[in-house]
């Protein structure tokens, strides 16, 4: 009977001893398991080989669009840090070429606002293509302007609405100043001409602050990049025909420019790596089109630094 009891006892320790060893052995493996797939962790994270600060400044008309990209871009890659300032196309092509920005957005070509030399230096990143409409008071009674029209008026030959059909109210001209790529887009494609500010007219830095005074200021006109086009201005027909992404597309609206992204050489890791994003598919085929812009893909002619278009 002892004999037994003892037997007993010792089958009991004896189990009781492998499911300790057992417990042990599995806590063992799943702390195994966890460190190794911290360790993975720690070693793989998605930013691990991309860091740097971007900065791109320049053109009012391309902001909106690099602004937005940039915000997700960030997200998608939080060691790089980017900032996008306006000023105008001639002040980003300015600072990239004197390398105080790593990025110069400019509606226009290097060549127009640089000397050839500096404009040399310039890589030419094209993104997407901007249609620049002439824009006025929503309660001016005008639809459609001839060149000729808008020469004479950005000029000061008619300083009122009822001299091309409107109402008799003076017009008021808000322009851009002589760095805004936006100006020279305009002035070469509308007007076909430089013209001198006149007595009277409004200058403003910012493609948004150009929509808000053309928007609340009686008699008002100006123009503004399709990016900008909303309700709160009224957008004029050039000579018969509509603003739109078609028009500018076939080629029977002239009033566009590509949106360049300038880097001085090269670029670097950080910033090769959105300009690249800049071209993607998540970018071109959303960003691009639901803010007004126009991929480059989708234009059925071209145009050179010198104005020409061909198919």
């Amino acid at each position: 009977m002892k004999k037994t009891l003892m037997l007993i006892i010792a089958l009991v320790l004896t189990f009781t001893l492998a499911a300790c060893g057992g417990k042990n052995n599995a806590g063992s493996g799943a702390n195994g398991t966890t460190n190794g797939t911290n360790a993975g962790n720690g070693g793989g994270s998605a930013d691990a080989g991309l860091s740097g600060s971007i900065l791109a400044t320049g053109s009012t008309a391309l902001q909106p669009l690099v602004d937005q990209a940039s915000k997700r871009f960030m997200e998608q890659n939080s060691g790089v840090t980017i900032q996008v300032q306006g000023g105008g196309s001639g002040t980003g092509l300015a600072q990239v070429s004197q390398g105080q920005a790593n990025i110069g957005n400019s509606d226009v070509f290097a060549e127009e606002k640089l000397e050839a030399d500096q404009a040399k230096g310039l890589v030419d990143h094209q993104v997407a293509v901007v249609g620049i409409a002439t824009v006025v008071n929503p309660e001016v009674n005008v639809d459609n302007l001839t060149k000729q029209q808008l020469i004479d008026i950005f000029s000061g030959k008619i300083a009122n609405w009822k001299e091309v059909g409107g109402n008799d109210q003076n017009i008021t001209i808000v322009n851009r100043p002589a760095s805004s790529g936006t100006r020279a887009t305009f002035e070469k494609y509308a007007l076909g001409e430089k013209v001198a500010d006149v007595k009277g007219s409004i200058q403003e830095d910012s493609s948004g602050t150009v929509k808000k005074l053309v928007g609340e200021t009686p008699g008002a006109i100006g123009y503004l990049g399709f990016a900008y086009l909303d309700d709160k201005v009224k957008v004029l027909k050039y000579e018969g025909v509509e603003a739109s992404e078609e028009t500018v597309a076939n080629g029977t609206y002239p009033v566009w420019a590509y949106e360049h992204m300038y880097t001085k050489g090269e670029p670097d890791a950080a910033t090769k790596a959105f300009l690249d994003y800049m071209l993607s598919d998540e970018v071109q085929n959303g960003d691009v089109v639901d803010m007004g812009y126009i991929p480059v893909s989708k234009m059925q002619v071209k145009r050179d630094v010198e104005g020409n278009i061909s198919k």
